[in-house]
């Protein structure tokens, strides 16, 4: 490597940045913010179907939450990462690419977020359409539905620390690459397991309705899915912790304030 090219150092210097407990809470917030809009669309679509009288069809219930997270990884993955999702931030930390000290924070974040939309659309239209729970469909076991979890989440899990690699580094581009992977998984697994891939997306619902009986399907299922896409990313691109992948999972927050100080003139 030549002289001016040092990638350790600058992943050093990320790695120190993202160690200011000061920047926490903004990343705590946006981790619940960003889960908030996600529940509220991929919950929200089956409640206002229920509500309306079935006039929003499921292809637009599964391809809502895509176009969000989609939104939300645009708008404010620079802040935390935008995991959105507990699954997504112990693969993470898994990879070598997240401290795995503040997985509880984002863990606690998001489920807080999930709730609050629950919550939200519970108090607006009442506990219609299952406050859009996700459970096996009619016709599919438990253990269809969890296999269908754990599958669709190695899929959605690869694609994300996949597109947060040196090696297939696409910046905005991951954005679409992971919303339409959630939008594809979606269209063809629903009917199975609700394709929730997401255990806040599932638990949020599940706790405001007090109705728990499949929600270890839907904790297990993308846990166990995300870490068999971390082997499945060690086999292709060998250990994690390059520069792209701890931007992509931490985002770039304290060199995005340094750049709003030096815009205001407040430094140097």
């Amino acid at each position: 490597m030549s002289g001016t090219i040092t990638a350790p150092r600058s992943v050093e210097s990320m790695q120190q940045d993202f160690r200011d407990p000061s920047l926490e809470g903004r990343r705590w917030f946006a981790e619940g913010f960003g889960t908030f809009l996600l529940v509220l669309v991929a919950a929200g679509g089956p409640v206002v179907g229920a509500a309306s009288g079935g006039n929003l069809s499921p292809t637009a219930e599964v391809v809502a939450p895509g176009l969000m997270v989609m939104a939300v990884i645009l708008f404010m993955g620079a802040t935390s990462g935008a995991h959105l999702n507990p699954a997504v931030s112990i693969a993470f930390a898994a990879r070598g690419d997240f401290p795995w000290r503040r997985v509880p924070g984002y863990v606690l974040a998001q489920l807080a977020g999930a709730l609050v939309a629950a919550t939200i659309l519970a108090g607006l239209f009442g506990r219609i359409g299952d406050l859009g729970g996700t459970a096996p469909g009619a016709g599919f076991t438990d253990t269809q539905a969890l296999v269908i979890e754990i599958l669709l989440t190695v899929g959605l899990v690869s694609t994300i620390l996949g597109t947060a690699s040196r090696a297939q580094s696409v910046g905005p581009l991951a954005a679409i690459a992971v919303g339409g992977y959630i939008a594809l998984a979606g269209l063809w697994a629903a009917p199975v397991s609700g394709a929730s891939m997401n255990p806040v997306r599932s638990l949020g619902p599940a706790l405001v309705m007090d109705n728990l009986g499949h929600a270890w399907l839907y904790v297990v299922g993308p846990i166990v899915g995300g870490l068999i896409a971390v082997g499945i990313a060690y086999v292709l691109r060998g250990p994690g912790g390059d520069e792209p992948a701890i931007a992509a999972a931490q985002g770039r927050l304290p060199e995005i304030l340094r750049d709003s100080k030096k815009r205001s003139g407040d430094s140097p």
